[in-house]
């Protein structure tokens, strides 16, 4: 007696078309008999069409109600087993994005609907270049103008000896005997005919009768190849580029170039986004007079006015002279400068005479042990 279709998939009656999909796909690919051992692959190919069978009416509205209506004996006395898997969507359940979108082409030799035909030119199509990385480390000053910059990196290129087909002297290579250059075999596996990928060509179809000396038969060699990059304003290190057709060379076309950005620290600014800190040493005598001091920028320098009475770590805002950013160029961070109380380490006995009557002015006792530096500090704390 069969199994309830339901409990095949482990869905309730009322299940949504997505809900079986979800279920069929775990179990297929629990099930598939090439992800199980040897010894269960018999009971795994009995299990893989049980499932199958049940997706395909359940999935398909027409046929889901003749069963919910009259059973088994509603589906196999209009359908056909092939006319229950023509029905099913089974492409849509995997979607290409696990892998497993060649599992009915290779259990059923692409009969569904010619996908396995599709799915077989997809396989010989050759194979596009591997991306590769490479860390660009730039300047603050570089990041903030922008800047055009030769980089050197190592990538596999064609081999000029064979152009890239791996024989020597570039002969032209020879139909696979295996596969008879379809670069797949059918192998029979109990109830199931599968395709596989030839063990002697690796599914290309093609081989290579005498290896080219120069790249041993690979098409490629190893060269360090000078790229010239335009690094836009405002990148960060946390920013990366794409660079199109710069990555390795393959038989598809070549990869692409990931560049990984590292901005070196500045010995004066640190940056937070696109905003710039800094420490600015102001001497004690215009912290407590007030005036005119000179704040650095990226690519220059502004002046500034210090009101009197400024204390240590007090933070002004310089406004619009941050980084760019990166997304509008038009747009700039903002500057924060720590005001730091630059205190004298020696002074000149005018110097110290006139501090020494301001600290009795100010009722400081500077009398006794301790610098004069020590002394300042306790006026400008």
């Amino acid at each position: 007696m069969k199994k309830d279709y339901y409990e095949i998939l482990g869905v309730k009656k009322d299940a949504s078309v997505a809900d079986i999909k979800r279920a069929y796909r775990a179990l297929a690919m629990r099930h598939h008999p090439d992800r199980v051992e040897e010894s269960e692959k018999k009971q795994a190919e009995e299990k893989f069409k049980e499932i199958s069978e049940a997706y395909g009416v359940l999935s398909d509205a027409q046929k889901r109600q003749m069963y919910d209506q009259h059973g088994h004996a509603g589906i196999d006395q209009s359908y056909t087993s092939d006319d229950i898997f023509r029905g099913a969507d089974f492409s849509s359940v995997f979607g290409g994005e696990t892998g497993m979108d060649d599992i009915l082409s290779q259990f059923f030799g692409g009969s569904f609907g010619g996908g396995g035909g599709r799915r077989q030119q997809q396989q010989r199509r050759p194979a596009r270049g591997r991306d590769i990385q490479y860390e660009a480390e730039l300047t603050l000053e570089e990041v903030y103008s922008g800047s055009k910059k030769t980089i050197k990196v190592p990538r596999n290129e064609v081999c000029k000896d064979c152009q890239g087909n791996g024989s020597k002297n570039g002969t032209s290579l020879s139909d696979c005997q295996t596969c008879g250059g379809r670069g797949q075999v059918m192998m029979n596996s109990g109830f199931f005919r599968m395709a596989q990928t030839c063990p002697a060509c690796h599914g290309e179809g093609r081989i290579v009768k005498e290896s080219c000396p120069k790249c041993n038969g690979r098409g490629a060699i190893k060269h360090v190849r000078e790229i010239e990059v335009n690094f836009p304003r405002g990148l960060d290190n946390d920013s990366q580029m794409r660079l199109r057709g710069e990555g390795e060379v393959g038989p598809g076309g070549p990869g692409d170039l990931y560049l990984f950005i590292r901005v070196k620290p500045h010995s004066r600014f640190r940056r937070v986004g696109n905003d710039l800190e800094l420490d600015l040493p102001v001497s004690f005598v215009k912290a407590a007079l007030g005036g005119e001091i000179t704040v650095p920028t990226v690519d220059g320098q502004i002046t500034m006015k210090v009101p009197a009475g400024t204390e240590s770590g007090k933070v002004f805002r310089v406004k619009g002279k941050g980084m760019p950013d990166l997304r509008d160029e038009r747009q700039f961070g903002e500057i924060y400068a720590r005001v730091m109380v630059d205190v004298p380490k020696s002074l000149s006995k005018e110097q110290r005479r006139l501090l020494e009557e301001f600290a009795k002015a100010s009722g400081e006792v500077v009398a006794g042990d301790g610098s004069i530096s020590d002394k300042i500090k306790k006026i400008f704390k």
